[in-house]
């Protein structure tokens, strides 16, 4: 059918007349057909088959070269539900009579009753429909059979035992052999299905599917259904663990490849049965604990003698740790604080705890170290929250315990800062204060460096920092203060202020503060009225 929805048709005749005459004198359209071609010998109608792909094809049975009997043979051979109809003049009977045994679907004598070919189109659009419904129906009886196979495989593997019933044929087939269940989890899906829209969610998961589809046929596995979200279950005949490992590497593989995501696979111990379903599930899952102490995705199988998963009881909580960690984050001691996170690590992994305990655990911690710094009165605008959503998000311990270093070395280091810039505010007022009372001394930078306890560069900077002045910048202008306090409220003279504020030398003290203040201090004086 063509992509306007009508039915496709293509004429051959070795006369034009007739052609003509069909394409003018049939309803083409109120039948839902549409002449899609029209060719005069039998090599000629095959290349308009060929790229026009016709649901129905009117021949007449006496051409040149190939007749219609071999273009039939032909055509019926590349589309056996192609409707075929052939056109014969009355000494040809035979020649019809061989076409109907050959499967055509009707024929027409000559000269060509119009009418009869409408008839006879119509009866051929009708089976043409009818086929097309068939089809649709039988693709979704298979579809609810798909669904229906995944919904009770589904229902067996969260333990729903009811009787097969009259599903019991698939116990005695595809699972009547031993066979290893794979359960392909996608790395950080909490994360991605909160970036992704509904939309796109749907594409993604669908495209997923059809990747897992098309590698499930190439690979000959018994069954593949999504299962929980970011979750599906494939099913394969037994192969041995070796040769399990390298089909879950590949499937890794081909989801990276195509749909650019990180997933990881949990391979079950040999079932057999559907009954085992669940035992096989509970296997794979076991397998993909394993996952939460990788630091990156991969195949995890469930062997023999492999540590089960501890119950939340099994993991104490670790008092001694948390008293370790909670004095080294009072004190902002960063590297005993990363220690013990390192040794909090270790006791997680020598418990082989299950994500959910090890996350329980790890919750508690923050929560009592947040307090050590709330207490404190040291916390910068952080919630809490956030770090909690990210240590739910974290796919495995080490992601997790580097996100509580980053979280609490972050904070302890904005509090360093905080006291190092108290610590020199307090410094820089105390190199302030001894020049406020040695002024009047020839007094240098090493000096009151000295006094704060600082490196005369390290000094420098602060005191920039603190003033905005040079250290010369801010000892003139505490110079200049004082002589104009003297100047204006009492009668020394000025070669008598000059060492007073720390200038030996008259003539370079009136230098300095014409060039601080624009004018000689008499004129200064004389200004502020005051007679020297």
């Amino acid at each position: 059918m063509g992509g306007s929805g009508k039915y496709k048709v293509i004429l051959v005749d070795d006369e034009p007349i007739i052609l003509r005459s069909l394409q003018a004198a049939i309803g083409w359209e109120e039948l839902g057909l549409e002449v899609a071609g029209t060719a005069r010998n039998g090599e000629a109608a095959l290349k308009l088959i060929e790229a026009h792909a016709p649901d129905i094809v009117i021949s007449d049975i006496r051409m040149p070269g190939m007749d219609g009997i071999a273009l039939m043979k032909e055509v019926l051979a590349g589309g056996p539900k192609r409707i075929f109809i052939v056109i014969s003049g009355y000494g040809e009977f035979e020649y019809a009579r061989e076409a109907l045994r050959q499967g055509a679907f009707d024929y027409l004598l000559k000269p060509i009753d119009h009418e009869e070919l409408t008839g006879m189109l119509e009866r051929a659009a009708a089976q043409l429909d009818a086929r097309m419904e068939n089809e649709r129906l039988l693709h979704s009886a298979k579809a609810l059979s798909v669904m229906a196979r995944e919904r009770l495989f589904a229902e067996w593997i969260e333990g729903n035992d009811r009787p097969l019933g009259h599903m019991q044929w698939m116990e005695n087939s595809e699972l009547e052999q031993e066979y290893v269940m794979a359960v392909v989890q996608l790395d950080r899906y909490l994360r991605l299905n909160e970036q992704w829209m509904m939309d796109e969610k749907r594409l993604w998961l669908f495209a997923i599917r059809n990747i897992l589809e098309e590698w499930s046929l190439q690979h000959g596995a018994l069954t593949m259904f999504p299962f929980h979200s970011g979750e599906w279950i494939l099913l394969f005949p037994s192969r041995g663990q070796a040769d399990a490992a390298a089909l879950g590497h590949d499937l890794i593989s081909q989801i990276k490849k195509y749909a650019k995501l990180g997933c990881s696979v949990g391979l079950s111990r040999p079932c057999t049965g559907i009954r085992q379903l669940s035992a096989a599930y509970q296997s794979a899952t076991r397998a993909l604990y394993r996952r939460f102490y990788s630091e990156r995705e991969g195949v995890f199988a469930d062997e023999e003698g492999q540590q089960s998963e501890a119950r939340p009881s099994d993991l104490k909580y670790p008092r001694q740790l948390e008293s370790v960690l909670a004095e080294s984050v009072r004190t902002l001691d960063l590297q005993r604080m990363e220690a013990a996170f390192d040794d909090l690590k270790r006791y997680i992994e020598r418990h082989a705890a299950a994500k959910d305990a090890a996350e329980r655990l790890l919750v508690e911690i923050a929560v009592v170290l947040y307090r050590q710094l709330e207490y404190a009165s040291v916390l910068a605008d952080w919630p809490l929250d956030g770090l909690i959503q990210a240590l739910h998000e974290a796919e495995h311990l080490q992601e997790a315990i580097d996100l509580l270093k980053k979280a609490f070395a972050g904070q302890m280091e904005e509090s360093m800062k905080s006291q190092t810039k108290e610590d020199a505010r307090s410094l820089i007022e105390k190199a302030k204060l001894y020049m406020m009372n040695h002024y009047h001394k020839d007094l240098g930078i090493e000096e009151v460096a000295e006094v704060a306890g600082l490196s005369i560069s390290h000094f420098c900077t602060l005191f920039k920092q603190a003033t905005g002045y040079t250290f010369l910048e801010y000892l003139t202008e505490c110079r200049m203060e004082k002589a104009k306090y003297m100047l204006k409220h009492t009668s020394v003279k000025v070669y008598q202020i000059a060492p007073m504020v720390g200038y030996q030398d008259p003539k370079y003290f009136t230098q300095v503060f014409k060039k601080a203040t624009g004018r000689t201090p008499s004129k200064f004086r004389e200004e502020s009225s005051y007679s020297v």
